[in-house]
């Protein structure tokens, strides 16, 4: 610790990325390997591959056309993968290599919707948005058949499962499934009992039964023989996906009897297993509140025993098939993230807070994701407190009614349209929540507070202890929420509900939203930041207001107290950051450099320097004592929201509109270390040189010094040579026994020397001895040649243009020194 503490004391000069969390899938389909270990899912132009057990992207595949991913489809034996783009290309790849091994036009008019292979692997279907259906040799890559007839978009094809029958099943939007015969290429029958699209068509293992499930809320079992529908199972939800259960899976979740069943996905956010037979349902998996929990997609991998489902806010669920208890999520994709904090007392965890009303906390070693329902709203802002146990989110107000099955009643009367009713508990929010992270990594919410009549957009801990925290709204006021005793306590349970806060203290403290609020460290005072520009100080507990801080042109969007200094540091629309002094409330320094909105401000160096971020999706380093702007950071793409620094202070967490949230290291101590390292190395180099030259050891010293990369050096050896009373031989020597790259970078040299009248004259000599002894195909064959020589060529001229006129002029001169006439010297006096 005295360690670190030490580091962290001196100025930082930079920061570089040590990891990032990236949106892997933006909606569509997504695929199991039927052992499980894989998920094959589409993020706009990319098919991504992400290994189950570490949450990782083992392959990005993006076709050459670089369009959109419309539809893909992984072989029954797990080797072959073929995706379709825009541009009407089909791609086959070998996918553990992420390289494509054929391309072929889809021959469709239209995108290809959907694709499906046979159970032999051999034979692929694609269904496009022209109507038709088409049938592929995957492995001789050519079209076997052109099925027409269906109407509108072809969203839905499947292969009999059993491979000697050649059928095959597809689905248009006239809700109809089509029975194609492969052998003759007709339709044997349409099957009409939808009366919405069709989502799912799945098989019995014996191959005589099929279900179908559609968003008309009706799941239907078909004779394959008779091509009847044999039974019609209501099941009161718009279905995405049905998956056939093995008997097997059916005995272990509760069935008492052997039959046919399934399990269905749906907008009811709950997987639910159902009797085909009966038509009843068996098995109800708890429903998750809030929006975004509809289910969208879901598959079964059967060998290893792992079912995938995939919710409207693209998150991945992976259960045990055997229990449907959790096992894994993932979070495909975040939309624009909105605050980002480390979690624990040594960092170990982050939580993030995007454009939904679910948290999502990972474990920075493993990303292993948690997905925290709980809010009906946006969140918009999240606090930690000191210990890293505890930590608060706030919501925005829900505008949308919620509809829950049912109807709605007044009274003992029913108001509403049957199978709907208004669930109050989902339609609120611009609440405050309080959660807790246990020792084993587990969130749960732990208290929650309501009482704000607007959108909650920030909060803000207690820094001390774990007292109190601080909220502010867009209804103009803050409130004071103090932790209830039963809280603080770690043994308290958290099965019997979240603890509800009461507000101690309400203020209304500025015209505008309250954009930010912030707690000294000592926990006395209270700092808000508003759009109505100003900065106000207030003190705590009372909430009595202590003055102004006046001098932004646009409102302000975030506030913070310096941990060491009386100072308060306030980022604003207007694109700088200011410093103002607590005691006279007077502004220190001004510090511009953002080309847009500063959104977030951290001081960090023990107060000597500030990391803000802003709306052109820059991170920037300055340091207070002189204002200077040390690093600029650009990996972002859009608004930096999020900005959070570790308690060590060696690391820091942002997060963006552009759905990206990215983990910084503090390398000034690495980048120092390596430049000490580089400078003993160039010291140890330089003696060398010295001690070679003075040996005339010039082969081994040229070597020594084109390594070096360093012009001058070259130079100097060069110079030497030229010293020596047999310069020409021994420059002729030492040049050709150099090595072919060391001959090119004394090349590029040479075009810096030859710019400069003083040492023109050791470039013309290394080019002299290049351009008489080495064949022009070598010449030739150098790296850079053409530029080499088009810079050389005038500043040669321009040399030989001055030698001819000193030639001429030293002509000249001994001309007229050959031809004077001198008066001839008077005689010497004689000699007394």
């Amino acid at each position: 610790m005295a360690g670190a503490a030490a580091g962290v004391s001196r100025f930082k000069a930079n920061y570089a990325i040590k990891r990032k969390i990236e949106p892997f899938y933006k909606g569509g389909k997504v695929q199991l390997d039927q052992a499980g270990q894989h998920v094959f899912c589409v993020c706009g132009t990319r098919l991504n591959v992400l290994e189950v057990a570490s949450g990782a992207v083992l392959q990005s595949m993006e076709q050459e056309d670089q369009e959109d991913i419309t539809a893909f489809d992984l072989s029954p034996d797990d080797e072959v993968l073929v995706t379709a783009s825009r541009a009407l290309l089909l791609a086959q790849w070998a996918w553990r290599e992420g390289s494509i091994t054929c391309l072929w036009k889809a021959v469709h008019t239209a995108p290809v919707a959907t694709m499906a292979f046979d159970p032999t692997s051999t034979l692929l279907a694609t269904g496009g948005c022209d109507g038709a259906v088409r049938v592929w040799d995957i492995v001789q890559h050519y079209g076997t058949h052109h099925l027409r007839g269906s109407p509108g978009v072809v969203h839905l094809v499947a292969f009999h499962p059993d491979p000697a029958r050649l059928l095959l099943f597809s689905s248009a939007v006239d809700a109809a499934i089509r029975v194609w015969s492969l052998q003759d290429q007709s339709c044997l029958a349409v099957l009409t009992a939808h009366y919405s699209v069709v989502t799912s068509l799945v098989f019995s293992a014996d191959g005589h039964t099929m279900l179908s499930s559609g968003r008309d809320k009706i799941c239907i079992v078909w004779d394959l023989q008779s091509h009847q529908a044999m039974r019609t199972v209501p099941v009161f939800e718009s279905v995405e996906a049905a998956v056939l259960l093995p008997e097997e899976l059916a005995l272990e979740l509760g069935v008492k009897s052997p039959g046919l069943y399934f399990l269905t996905a749906g907008n009811q956010g709950m997987l639910r297993v159902w009797d085909a037979a009966s038509g009843q349902c068996v098995y109800t998996q708890p429903q998750l509140t809030g929006p975004g929990q509809e289910l969208t997609h879901c598959t079964l991998a059967r060998t290893g025993s792992l079912l995938l489902s995939v919710t409207a806010d693209h998150n991945l669920m992976l259960y045990e098939a055997r229990s449907l208890q959790l096992h894994k999520q993932f979070a495909g994709y975040s939309e624009e993230v909105l605050d980002v904090r480390f979690l624990g007392p040594e960092d170990s965890h982050i939580v993030v807070a995007s454009n939904s009303p679910c948290l999502k906390v990972f474990e920075l070693q493993t990303l292993a994701c948690q997905i925290l329902p709980g809010h009906t709203d946006i969140i918009l802002a999240l606090d930690v407190f000191q210990k890293g146990w505890l930590f608060a989110s706030c919501a925005k107000v829900r505008n949308l009614e919620v509809w829950q099955s049912g109807p709605l009643r007044w009274g003992a009367k029913a108001i509403g349209p049957p199978g709907l009713s208004l669930n109050p508990l989902l339609s609120q929010d611009q609440t405050v929540r309080i959660w807790r992270m246990n020792k084993a990594g587990k969130v749960a919410c732990v208290a929650q507070g309501s009482g704000h009549t607007h959108s909650v957009g920030t909060v803000c801990c207690s820094r001390l202890k774990e007292s109190f925290l601080v909220t502010g709204s867009q209804d103009c006021t803050v409130k004071l929420w103090p932790l209830p005793e039963p809280l603080l306590s770690r043994s308290t349970a958290s099965n019997g509900g979240p603890v509800l806060l009461q507000a101690q203290a309400t203020q209304r403290c500025h015209d505008k939203d309250i954009n930010s609020v912030a707690i000294a460290p000592n926990d006395k005072l209270l700092a808000t930041g508003s759009q109505d520009r100003t900065a106000k100080l207030w003190a705590l507990p009372q909430c009595q207001l202590l003055g102004v801080f006046s001098g932004h042109r646009r409102g302000l969007w975030c506030v913070q107290f310096s941990p060491t200094d009386q100072v308060l540091a306030t980022a604003s629309a207007d694109g700088t950051v200011k410093l103002w002094a607590l005691k006279d409330f007077s502004c220190l320094k001004t510090f511009e450099g953002h080309d847009a909105s500063v959104l977030k401000v951290a001081f960090v160096s023990r107060g000597t320097q500030l990391l803000s971020s802003g709306s052109d999706g820059l991170l920037k380093l300055w340091t207070i004592k002189n204002n200077e702007c040390v690093q600029t950071l650009d990996a972002h793409e859009d608004k930096v929201w999020g900005l959070h620094c570790s308690q060590l202070d060696d690391h820091a967490l942002t997060g963006s509109s552009d759905s990206r949230v990215i983990l910084w290291k503090d390398v000034t101590e690495e980048e120092q270390a390596e430049e000490q390292a580089k400078q003993e190395v160039q010291v140890v180099k330089q003696q060398e040189l010295d001690n070679l030259l003075h040996e005339q050891q010039y082969l081994q010293a040229l070597g020594l010094a084109i390594s070096l990369d360093r012009t001058h050096t070259v130079l100097t050896v060069i110079q030497a040579i030229h010293r020596d009373p047999e310069a020409c031989k021994k420059l002729e020597t030492t040049v050709l026994r150099l090595q072919r790259d060391q001959k090119e970078a004394l090349l590029r040299f040479c075009i810096t020397w030859n710019t400069n009248s003083r040492h023109c004259h050791e470039a013309q000599a290394v080019l002299g001895v290049l351009l008489q002894h080495e064949a022009p195909e070598e010449l030739l064959a150098y790296e850079g040649l053409q530029a080499a020589l088009e810079a050389l060529l005038p500043y040669t001229e321009r040399h030989f243009q001055r030698l001819s006129r000193t030639l001429q002029a030293a002509t000249f001169l001994d001309f007229l020194w050959h031809n004077m006439k001198l008066s001839p010297l008077p005689a010497a006096p004689p000699a007394l």
